[in-house]
C-alpha cells in the first residue's frame, strides 16, 4: 500500500467520455460519491484510531496509508466532477442531499454503525476493481483517457487497501467467538446492505437525472436506443457483479482472499514516479 498522486489534466473532460453514453453517465453518477463519502470515511477512521489500542501498530500504520489514499481519491474526483456539474447543474441538489446525509450519519450514528457502513463501501470498492479491470472492457473501447485512468487508478487502490476497514471492525467489535458471529458476520452484512441501498439509490437518481437531460434533445428513436443501452448495461451488471456480491455475505468472507484483478499491479506502477499516469501509448 502506498499513496500516489496522479497527474491527470481534467480540463478537457467530456461528460460523454465513452461511446456508450448511458454507461458513462452511470460512472459519472458514481464519481460524485467519493467527494462526499471519502472525507466522511477519513473522519470515521480518525475516530476509530482514537479508540484502537496502541498495540495494534500494523493496523494503525495501515489506517494512515488508507487515509492518505482516500484523500487523493476525493481530490481527483472533484477535478473530474467539475465539468460534469457545469454541463448538468441539475445534479447539485442530489450532491447537497448526500452531503447532508453523511453529516447526519456522523453526528447521530454510532462508530460501530459507521465502520460497518465503511466496510460495506470498501467491499464495493474492491468489487469495483474487478469490474474495471476484468468486466468493463467492452465499454472502455474508444473511451477518453482521463476517465479510464481516474477510475482504474482509484479502484486499484481500493483493492490495495481492501482489508483495512474489515480488520479495523474486527479489532474493535469482533474479537470473541460470539463477536465474530454477531458483529463480524451479521452486523457486517447489515452494514453492507445499508451501504448498497443508500449508494445504489443515490447513484440511480443521479444517473437518471443525467440520462433524462440528454433525452430531452433526442428523437423518439434515439430515446428508445438509449433505453435499450440502459437495459443492456443493467443485464451486464447483474451477470457479472451479482455472483461477486453474494460472496460478501458469506460468514467466511475475507477481502484478503479476493483474487487480484488481471493487470492491476502493473497498471498501478504507471501512477508512481516517472510513470505515464495511465496514458494510452500513441
Amino acid at each position: 500500500m502506498k499513496a500516489r498522486i496522479p497527474k491527470i489534466d481534467y480540463s478537457h473532460v467530456r461528460p460523454h467520455w465513452a461511446p456508450n453514453r448511458e454507461f458513462a453517465h452511470n460512472v459519472n453518477a458514481s464519481s460524485t460519491i467519493p467527494v462526499f463519502v471519502e472525507p466522511w470515511l477519513i473522519k470515521v477512521m480518525n475516530k476509530a484510531k482514537a479508540v484502537l489500542p496502541a498495540s495494534e501498530t500494523r493496523l494503525h500504520a495501515a489506517i494512515d496509508i488508507f487515509i492518505a489514499q482516500e484523500a487523493q481519491h476525493y481530490r481527483q474526483h472533484a477535478g473530474f466532477n467539475r465539468h460534469i456539474r457545469e454541463a448538468y447543474p441539475e445534479i447539485v441538489e442530489h450532491e447537497q442531499r448526500i452531503e447532508r446525509e453523511y453529516q447526519e450519519m456522523l453526528d447521530h450514528r454510532s462508530l460501530k454503525y459507521c465502520l460497518a457502513y465503511s466496510e460495506g463501501f470498501e467491499a464495493l470498492g474492491s468489487l469495483g476493481a474487478v469490474m474495471w479491470f476484468d468486466k468493463y472492457t467492452p465499454y472502455l473501447e474508444g473511451a477518453d483517457y482521463e476517465a479510464v485512468a481516474l477510475w482504474k487508478w482509484h479502484m486499484a487502490e481500493e483493492y490495495e487497501h481492501r482489508e483495512v476497514c474489515f480488520q479495523l471492525f474486527r479489532a474493535l467489535y469482533a474479537r470473541s467467538l460470539w463477536g465474530r458471529f454477531w458483529n463480524g458476520w451479521l452486523y457486517r452484512c447489515y452494514g453492507f446492505v445499508r451501504t448498497v441501498r443508500h449508494l445504489g439509490a443515490y447513484t440511480n437518481r443521479v444517473a437518471q437525472t443525467l440520462i433524462d437531460a440528454d433525452r430531452r434533445s433526442m428523437t423518439p428513436e434515439e430515446v428508445e436506443r438509449s433505453k435499450a443501452r440502459v437495459k443492456q448495461f443493467q443485464a451486464h451488471m447483474r451477470s457479472t457483479a451479482g455472483a461477486e456480491i453474494l460472496k460478501i455475505f458469506s460468514p467466511f468472507y475475507n477481502p484478503a482472499r479476493r483474487p487480484e484483478p488481471h493487470g492491476m499491479a502493473d497498471y498501478l506502477k504507471r501512477f508512481e514516479k516517472g510513470g505515464d499516469m495511465g496514458r494510452v501509448a500513441a
